[in-house]
């Protein structure tokens, strides 16, 4: 079965051309040019990832990227112009896994599909019978890596798949520092990274909101200045 894909986009050409990539690639593609149009289809559809534009003619793109994070935990891709930085960070922030700029290749945009889609399935593939070696406990944090499952205090958090596996990567690592760039490089693989680039640092902020983590004193990300993240055995 075809994965299906969500595009939000006002700029027809873009959505058009970007529909014609992911349709070759064998995805079953939903297409709109409104948000209002495509919220029907986020609540009728089984959908596996969503491509939005920030930049939409009725709903604000990072606010249905909001509203899609309120009930679903596929991955979000965000299309952003040139200078949005501040618009890439709030996407981050508010569940968004990843963001393209425009202008962009076509081929850049549905390998990021693949990319995010590769991860999301791996973490949410059912149990083969190993689920002891696939937990990850730690305080009262418990993560399971077969089903995609965070609890904390027994109750069940929420994660994006790039959240989930920013604290996977910490937690198999624990009591190592783990620096951004290892992050970006284990999630990412071989997409561009740079100092200036603070994708893992949004992320890192709103896994600790979610795990109610204070900055200054931490119980499980600890931040190791100007080397990386750690969590402590």
């Amino acid at each position: 079965m075809s994965d299906k894909i969500l595009i939000v986009d006002d700029e027809h050409e873009i959505a058009d051309l970007i529909e014609v990539y992911l349709n070759n690639e064998g995805y079953e593609v939903f297409k709109f040019y409104t948000a209002r149009e495509a919220l029907d289809c986020i609540d009728r559809t089984a959908l596996d990832l969503a491509i939005l534009d920030v930049m939409l003619p009725d709903i604000n793109g990072l606010a249905l990227c909001q509203k899609i994070r309120e009930k679903y935990t596929y991955p979000v891709i965000m299309l952003t112009a040139k200078d949005g930085e501040m618009d890439k960070i709030t996407g981050l922030t508010l569940g968004a896994d990843d963001y393209v700029t425009k202008p962009f290749r076509p081929l850049e945009v549905a390998a990021r599909v693949k990319s995010q889609l590769r991860r999301y399935k791996k973490y949410n593939s059912p149990p083969d019978g190993r689920a002891a070696d696939d937990v990850i406990i730690h305080s009262d944090l418990v993560l399971n890596r077969k089903t995609h499952e965070c609890c904390l205090n027994e109750k069940k958090i929420p994660l994006t798949p790039t959240e989930f596996s920013v604290l996977r990567i910490l937690l198999e690592n624990k009591g190592n520092v783990v620096s951004a760039e290892e992050l970006f490089h284990q999630i990412w693989q071989d997409e561009y990274y740079s100092k200036a680039n603070n994708t893992i640092t949004v992320h890192i902020r709103h896994l600790r909101e979610k795990l109610g983590d204070a900055v200054d004193k931490p119980k499980y990300i600890k931040t190791i200045w100007g080397v990386g993240y750690k969590i402590e055995t």
